[in-house]
Protein backbone atom coordinates (compact mmCIF):
# COMPACT_ATOMS: atom_id res chain seq x y z
CA UNK A 1 0.00 0.00 0.00
CA UNK A 2 3.12 2.14 0.60
CA UNK A 3 4.08 1.94 -3.01
CA UNK A 4 0.64 3.00 -4.45
CA UNK A 5 0.40 5.98 -1.81
CA UNK A 6 4.16 6.67 -3.05
CA UNK A 7 2.96 6.58 -6.87
CA UNK A 8 0.01 8.54 -5.85
CA UNK A 9 2.10 11.49 -4.19
CA UNK A 10 4.27 11.26 -7.27
CA UNK A 11 1.44 12.43 -9.50
CA UNK A 12 -0.10 14.85 -7.13
CA UNK A 13 3.09 16.81 -7.15
CA UNK A 14 3.48 16.32 -11.06
CA UNK A 15 -0.09 17.34 -11.79
CA UNK A 16 0.58 20.58 -9.07
CA UNK A 17 3.78 21.29 -10.77
CA UNK A 18 2.06 21.03 -14.18
CA UNK A 19 -0.32 23.42 -12.84
CA UNK A 20 1.82 25.69 -11.77
CA UNK A 21 3.64 25.94 -14.89
CA UNK A 22 0.22 25.95 -17.05
CA UNK A 23 -0.49 28.83 -14.57
CA UNK A 24 2.98 30.73 -14.96
CA UNK A 25 2.36 30.66 -18.72
CA UNK A 26 -1.37 31.52 -18.57
CA UNK A 27 0.12 34.97 -16.70
CA UNK A 28 2.71 35.42 -18.97
CA UNK A 29 0.67 35.43 -22.08
CA UNK A 30 -1.89 37.70 -20.02
CA UNK A 31 0.99 40.14 -19.58
CA UNK A 32 1.79 39.95 -23.31
CA UNK A 33 -2.05 40.43 -24.15
CA UNK A 34 -2.43 43.53 -21.77
CA UNK A 35 1.30 45.04 -23.16
CA UNK A 36 -0.05 44.47 -26.73
CA UNK A 37 -3.62 46.19 -25.40
CA UNK A 38 -1.30 49.44 -24.03
CA UNK A 39 1.04 49.72 -27.37
CA UNK A 40 -2.21 49.33 -29.97
CA UNK A 41 -3.93 51.86 -27.62
CA UNK A 42 -1.08 54.93 -27.52
CA UNK A 43 -0.65 53.95 -31.00
CA UNK A 44 -4.33 54.80 -31.39
CA UNK A 45 -3.83 57.59 -30.26
CA UNK A 46 -1.02 58.88 -31.95
CA UNK A 47 -2.74 58.15 -35.10
CA UNK A 48 -5.62 60.27 -33.86
CA UNK A 49 -3.59 62.92 -33.17
CA UNK A 50 -1.45 62.84 -36.24
CA UNK A 51 -4.95 62.96 -38.38
CA UNK A 52 -5.31 66.43 -35.85
CA UNK A 53 -2.07 67.62 -36.80
CA UNK A 54 -2.86 66.90 -40.54
CA UNK A 55 -6.15 68.72 -40.66
CA UNK A 56 -4.29 71.89 -38.67
CA UNK A 57 -1.94 71.34 -41.30
CA UNK A 58 -4.58 71.20 -44.01
CA UNK A 59 -6.31 74.59 -43.33
CA UNK A 60 -2.58 76.27 -42.77
CA UNK A 61 -2.05 75.43 -46.06
CA UNK A 62 -5.09 76.36 -47.52
CA UNK A 63 -4.97 79.83 -45.87
CA UNK A 64 -1.00 80.30 -46.88
CA UNK A 65 -2.37 79.55 -50.63
CA UNK A 66 -5.47 81.94 -50.32
CA UNK A 67 -2.72 84.62 -49.10
CA UNK A 68 -0.34 84.05 -51.43
CA UNK A 69 -2.68 84.12 -54.14
CA UNK A 70 -4.33 87.62 -52.98
CA UNK A 71 -0.31 88.40 -52.79
CA UNK A 72 0.56 87.42 -56.40
CA UNK A 73 -3.08 89.82 -57.48
CA UNK A 74 -1.97 92.20 -55.68
CA UNK A 75 1.70 92.36 -57.24
CA UNK A 76 0.18 92.38 -60.94
CA UNK A 77 -2.20 95.25 -59.54
CA UNK A 78 0.91 96.89 -58.30
CA UNK A 79 2.77 95.79 -62.24
CA UNK A 80 0.15 97.23 -64.29
CA UNK A 81 -0.20 100.70 -61.70
CA UNK A 82 3.38 101.08 -62.61
CA UNK A 83 3.30 100.56 -66.37
CA UNK A 84 0.49 102.98 -66.65
CA UNK A 85 2.12 105.40 -64.56
CA UNK A 86 5.45 104.78 -66.50
CA UNK A 87 3.65 105.43 -69.69
CA UNK A 88 1.65 108.58 -68.38
CA UNK A 89 4.99 110.12 -67.58
CA UNK A 90 6.47 109.06 -70.78
CA UNK A 91 3.53 110.72 -72.46
CA UNK A 92 3.74 113.78 -70.38
CA UNK A 93 7.55 114.34 -71.26
CA UNK A 94 7.79 113.64 -74.66
CA UNK A 95 4.46 116.39 -74.92
CA UNK A 96 6.51 118.61 -72.69
CA UNK A 97 9.90 118.27 -74.98
CA UNK A 98 10.88 115.85 -72.00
Amino acid sequence: MADVDCIEKTSLTDAVRRLDQAVGHLETSIQRRMDADRSLNALQDDLQRLGEDRSQLAVTLDESEARASRLEEANKDVSRRLVSAMETIRSVLDAHGG
